[in-house]
């Protein structure tokens, strides 16, 4: 088969890598329909995030058909349409039954290798999946594919953003990055009641998709964003600053932003040694601080709730569709945000 194989700093090429195959009863095959490009994969592109062994398959967003499934498997059958998280997930240990299935004891990240161990990704034609009962999820009929991509990952991650962040129908709230995981953190504080939510980006096209979905939109380079987050707030700040882009000026702006007392809650990719502000700067605010990965397997119910809560504006996040072939373009497209670009999925 072929995929999308990282071959160091922005170098992604798209050549013939083995076939994946059926290696323990708890396995199915799956023939990817559609694959993702994430913000997350970004980290990787430009070597902030380093380890990845060469060679490796890129990517952790997919909606495939199932070709083949272990002896094990009890929930799925050759045929059927199916999304995975970004994580595998046992189902069974303490963090699966304890909802915080991203930290599953025996879980395996998409498309991380290193040092000759773990998985490929999900930008290729075909990908193995282990725990692969407790891993996927049926598609309901209604749910198209794009749509489908984005509970795997980008919903639910904004849905845990928004929902850790304390907000309710009263809360002041800002989210910091207005790509696609920003968009839904947007989204999801909307669904949570909050009625008051200012977006930040640089990006034109960004802001005004997060102003579709209800955020007064503030631009990054020619907003006085500190200035009106205060004079709406009676010079106290956010009562919430939910942090979707993963860099410490963000992460410093986000301290800047929240009130006494109030939440960051980032989702954002951390690659650097320390935090943007200091113990004793967090500890003068009394600032409550929520980081972490999603656990995507078991917020799907409430990502499903969202994308039907918002769908037309959710569907307009598909900016562009690519040939698997065309893949690295594709991450170009992507990194340099050319031609309006937001999200790219890439079709085998």
């Amino acid at each position: 088969m072929n995929g999308l194989v990282f071959r160091g700093i922005r170098d992604i090429r798209y050549e013939p890598v083995p076939d994946p195959r059926i290696e323990a009863p708890d396995d199915a095959l799956v023939r990817v329909r559609l694959a993702g490009i994430c913000g997350s994969d970004m980290h990787v592109y430009h070597g902030r995030e380093q380890g990845l062994d060469v060679g490796t398959v890129m990517g952790h967003e997919m909606v495939g058909d199932i070709v083949a499934v272990g002896s094990a498997i009890q929930r799925f059958r050759p045929g059927q349409r199916v999304g995975s998280p970004f994580t595998t997930n046992c189902g069974g240990c303490f963090y699966c039954r304890t909802g915080l299935t991203a930290r599953c004891e025996c879980g395996q990240l998409f498309g991380w290798r290193q040092n000759g161990k773990g998985l490929h990704g999900m930008q290729a034609e075909f990908v193995r999946v282990p725990k692969a009962d407790s891993t996927l999820f049926a598609i309901p009929e209604d749910v198209d594919d794009r749509e489908a991509l984005l509970l795997g990952d980008v919903l639910p991650t904004g849905y845990y953003c928004a929902a850790r962040a304390d907000i309710d129908s009263q809360s002041v709230c800002v989210v910091l990055g207005c790509g696609p995981v920003g968009l839904m953190a947007v989204a999801a504080a909307r669904y949570l009641g909050c009625q008051t939510i200012f977006a930040v980006d640089s990006v034109p096209d960004r802001l005004s998709m997060a102003a579709q979905f209800g955020a007064l939109p503030l631009d990054l380079h020619k907003d006085e964003v500190a200035a009106s987050i205060m004079r709406h707030t009676d010079g106290r700040g956010a009562d919430a600053v939910l942090e979707a882009v993963g860099s410490p000026q963000a992460m410093r702006l986000a301290y800047e932003l929240v009130r006494p007392g109030g939440v960051i809650s980032t989702v954002g990719v951390h690659t650097e040694s320390g935090f943007a502000f200091s113990p004793a700067e967090a500890y003068d605010k009394n600032l409550t601080f929520r980081i972490g990965r999603c656990p995507a397997r078991a917020l799907l119910a409430e990502a499903m709730q969202i994308l039907r809560a918002f769908r037309e504006p959710i569907r307009a996040n598909f900016t562009h569709e690519l040939s698997l072939s065309q893949g690295a373009e594709g991450y170009r497209l992507f990194d340099e945000k050319r031609e309006g670009c937001l999200k790219v999925v890439l079709r085998p």
